[in-house]
């Protein structure tokens, strides 16, 4: 679909010296400036859907509320296995990769898949940020502490965890900006750009949709830190529609989509800096309706298969009490175990044994301490989500001609 373009202002540019330090090419080595792009201040600029582009954006409003609130104390589950989701999914725009059950293995401390770590982190950060916004506000002091959750064990950029950037960097390129796909502004620059951009956030005159998406677009241009702007950024959309009170309990899991149209997404951000940014925003609000139409029916499905553990194995006793806890979270670690039944190991080593023999669970690991086990129905179910969104994607991009 595509409607009517409005104009927004587009990013200026400012060039600023630059030295090249290590061994680099020749062309890296005699460059001594480089053109950094600057956003422009948005805080009170106006923009106005067109009647096409407004029936977008209150579909996809409907969507979240209607997710949020059609599927009553089954959120707090569907929000568990949606945080995951999401993380995952963000963390492959950044081209990371990891199963369910990396995942798993990298929450009771296991390694071997640095991706998996970074998942966890930003499963964490993505819910510190959004639900801080219930509060009606988003700060710049939450944005900052959602940024040392998902950085602060990094070997490289844990030192820059939850502080803004005081070096230049880029994006794309190689390893000098010379060629880079986008140089964001001077450093010196970033705080004032972000105080514009918290005021753009907190205007109540904009649509909700529309506001995140241009919110979004306006981080990603600043990318006010060194490392983790994608996911921080991913994560701002949840936070304007909690904010905005679209979303009281569920994150909307909009990377599912953004990752199936990897490039498309990026090459909305490119044009945003031209100026362009009614696509993006129409892109945003449908796949926003895909992803809680997809997520409402993983809801259902996640009742179903709750409904046949509760009637089966896991109808009382132990059993019952294990399947409480993972309807909540996909993933259940030994330490939660050990919460649940005050360390009774022989207890725990019986039911959990039980549950993987028919099915409910397996395990992720392999060592006797610190175990951890993912719940068979929601993991394919999770990956049923993703196929879903994909296949969405893919049918509207081939119907309009991507």
């Amino acid at each position: 679909m595509r409607g009517t373009e409005h104009p927004w202002p587009p990013h200026t540019t400012r060039t600023v010296p630059w030295r090249t330090a290590g061994r680099v090419p020749r062309a890296d080595r005699l460059t001594t400036s480089v053109r950094t792009s600057v956003p422009p201040s948005i805080a009170a600029v106006t923009w106005t859907p067109d009647a096409d582009t407004a029936v977008l954006l209150d579909r996809a409003a409907s969507a979240v509320r209607a997710l949020d609130a059609g599927h009553g104390g089954d959120l707090a589950a569907l929000g568990g296995v949606l945080h995951r989701t999401e993380a995952v999914a963000s963390s492959r725009i950044e081209e990371e990769a990891a199963s369910l059950d990396d995942v798993a293995r990298a929450v009771v401390g296991i390694r071997a898949n640095s991706s998996a770590t970074a998942m966890v982190r930003a499963g964490g950060a993505i819910d510190r940020l959004v639900s801080s916004a219930g509060s009606g506000v988003i700060t710049p002091d939450a944005l900052l502490d959602a940024h040392r959750t998902l950085l602060r064990d990094d070997p490289v950029d844990g030192r820059c965890a939850g502080r803004y950037r005081d070096v230049q960097n880029w994006i794309g390129g190689g390893p000098t900006p010379r060629l880079a796909r986008h140089v964001p502004p001077p450093p010196e620059l970033v705080p004032a750009l972000m105080d514009d951009l918290f005021a753009f956030l907190h205007r109540d005159d904009l649509h909700p949709v529309a506001q995140a998406a241009i919110g979004h677009a306006q981080f990603e241009s600043i990318h006010p830190f060194t490392d983790g702007n994608g996911r921080i950024g991913r994560a701002l959309i949840g936070a304007v529609l909690r904010r905005r009170g679209l979303s009281r309990v569920v994150t909307v899991p909009v990377a599912p989509a953004l990752v199936a149209e990897r490039e498309r997404y990026f090459w909305h951000l490119e044009r945003y800096r031209r100026g362009v940014v009614d696509e993006w925003v129409r892109d945003l609000a449908l796949a926003i309706g895909t992803v809680c139409d997809e997520a409402a029916l993983t809801a259902l499905l996640l009742d179903e298969g709750a409904a046949v553990r509760a009637a089966g194995p896991c109808a009382d006793g132990p059993a019952a009490i294990i399947d409480h806890a993972i309807r909540r979270d996909p993933v259940l670690t030994e330490d939660h175990l050990d919460d649940l039944f005050d360390g009774e190991r022989s207890t725990i080593d019986t039911v959990v044994d039980d549950l993987c023999g028919v099915g409910v669970l397996r395990a992720v690991t392999e060592r006797r301490r610190d175990r951890a086990w993912v719940v068979v129905d929601v993991v394919d179910e999770v990956t049923g989500f993703g196929d879903r969104v994909r296949a969405a994607v893919d049918q509207r991009a081939n119907r309009v001609g991507w």
